[in-house]
C-alpha cells in the first residue's frame, strides 16, 4: 500500500486478472503507454504475478533476454532491440535502506533513458521521481490455486495527468 502522504493519482484504473497469460498480456498492453524515463513500482504478495507482469512488459517494450526474478542480483537491464527504451528490472525484496540503498544501484541514472520497474519498492524508491505508475496486484492468499488477480494501478504525477488507461482492460 502506498505511504499515507503519497499525492492523489493523475489516472487510476483496476482490472480483474484471471490467468498468467493475462497478466502478460496486461504486461503487453502496458508497454505501449510507456515511455523513456517511467517509473514503475509494483507491489503485491509474492507468487502475485509482478514478474509475470514484467515478462509481459518485456515482450512489449522489444528488450533483449529472458525477463525473469532479479531476486539474487537485485537488478537487471535489458537492452532494447530496436529504437525503443531499455528495461531496467529491480527487485528491492532483499534492501532494506530505502533509497540509500537503491542508490547505490544508479536508478537515477538509468531512469531517464530507460523504463525503470521495481518490485518491492514501496517506501524506498519514490524519491526517484515525482512520475510514476504504481500497480498494486492483490490475490488471494493462504493454500488456494486460485489464479485470480486485481490490479490496481495508480498513475502519479504530471507525467500520468489526461492518460487513458482504460486501453488497458481491453
Amino acid at each position: 500500500m502506498e505511504a499515507p502522504h503519497s499525492p492523489a493519482p493523475a489516472a487510476s484504473l483496476t482490472i480483474d486478472v484471471n490467468s498468467p497469460e493475462q497478466m502478460g498480456e496486461l504486461g503487453r498492453r502496458l508497454a505501449k503507454l510507456l515511455r523513456p524515463g517511467d517509473l514503475v513500482m509494483l507491489t503485491g504478495e509474492l507468487g502475485a504475478g509482478k514478474t509475470t507482469l514484467t515478462r509481459g512488459l518485456g515482450e512489449g517494450l522489444g528488450v533483449r533476454g529472458a525477463v525473469t526474478s532479479p531476486t539474487f542480483v537485485i537488478a537487471r537491464v535489458h537492452p532494447p532491440l530496436g529504437d525503443g527504451p531499455a528495461l531496467v528490472h529491480v527487485d528491492a525484496y532483499r534492501l532494506g535502506g530505502g533509497l540509500d540503498e537503491m542508490e547505490d544501484l544508479d536508478l537515477d541514472v538509468s531512469l531517464p533513458d530507460s523504463v525503470v520497474v521495481v518490485e518491492w519498492g514501496d517506501g524506498k524508491v519514490e524519491e526517484l521521481s515525482d512520475d510514476r505508475l504504481h500497480l498494486l496486484i492483490h490475490r488471494a492468499v493462504g493454500d488456494t490455486a486460485d489464479e485470480r488477480r486485481e490490479v490496481a494501478l495508480r498513475g502519479i504525477g504530471a507525467r500520468w495527468e489526461g492518460v487513458d488507461l482504460s486501453a488497458l482492460s481491453a
